[in-house]
């Protein structure tokens, strides 16, 4: 195996082939300070757009139908200067299996779109896995898990795909962790980036599919969130993605599940 392996490289070198080295320990805590500082500077720029942002969460049947739904659009703009939060649509929720509890909006707010910046890096224990490709883009996988869980805070606790040339994340698996209280359970869900401005990735779509697992009783559920109309406060440039009315739309070409 050794044999054909070395033929492999060589075969490769002719060809002018690169085969990505894996970092040592200390490029690896290079790339994670580096990707820090760039999702710091994403954050920052983040709140320089104004954009729309869609939620939906349905409790679901055996046959995957639609029992309840809980629905929620808000838009968060510049009044006075002020970066706002204005909710413009809420209907009534008909969700009965279950209700969302306030870890599931902060989760919706603050988990689900992970930002993980310089300050947040002391807070988490964040381990290398290893390089994947999600579609044509090479990336680092990172295993992140809070250290403590502070009464009133949520965290993250899953895996996170760091674009290996901008060193921006792309992709977040995981859920949302917190103290808990009572029978609280939280899904599992994926957030996906996509390159806004040609600069930074910004979140664009989150989505869980997943079985609950209460203590009486098993409940599936399904929420989908999109981030979309993404504007640059003060410019007259709008990105767009997809349809806010179809929430079963995928993004256009969105990375394979890993």
């Amino acid at each position: 195996m050794r044999f054909v392996a070395s033929l492999a490289i060589l075969a490769g070198a002719a060809f002018g082939a690169t085969i990505p080295h894996e970092p040592s320990p200390s490029e690896v805590d290079d790339i994670i300070a580096k990707f820090a500082a760039k999702e710091a500077a994403f954050q920052q720029a983040r709140n320089n757009y104004t954009y729309r942002q869609t939620a939906r969460v349905m409790s679901l049947d055996d046959g995957g139908g639609t029992t309840g739904k809980w629905e929620e659009v808000s838009e968060i703009v510049f009044l006075d200067g002020r970066r706002t939060d204005r909710v413009v649509h809420a209907p009534m929720s008909t969700l009965t299996a279950f209700q969302l509890d306030p870890g599931d909006i902060q989760d919706l707010r603050d988990v689900q779109p992970f930002v993980l910046t310089t300050n947040e890096l002391p807070k988490y224990y964040i381990r290398y896995l290893g390089r994947e490709k999600l579609d044509e883009i090479s990336c680092y996988a990172f295993a992140v898990k809070p250290k403590r869980l502070e009464s009133g805070q949520r965290y993250f606790e899953g895996v996170v795909w760091v674009d290996d040339q901008d060193l921006q994340i792309v992709k977040s698996y995981g859920r949302g962790v917190g103290q808990r209280k009572g029978d609280n359970q939280y899904p599992k869900f994926e957030t996906y980036r996509e390159q806004v401005d040609g600069k930074y990735w910004f979140p664009t779509y989150t989505i869980a599919n997943a079985t609950l697992h209460f203590r009486e009783n098993d409940q599936r559920m399904k929420m989908t969130v999109r981030y979309e109309d993404y504007k640059q406060f003060k410019s007259d440039t709008t990105i767009k993605y997809g349809d806010v009315e179809n929430e079963n739309k995928p993004p256009a070409t969105p990375p394979k599940k890993q």
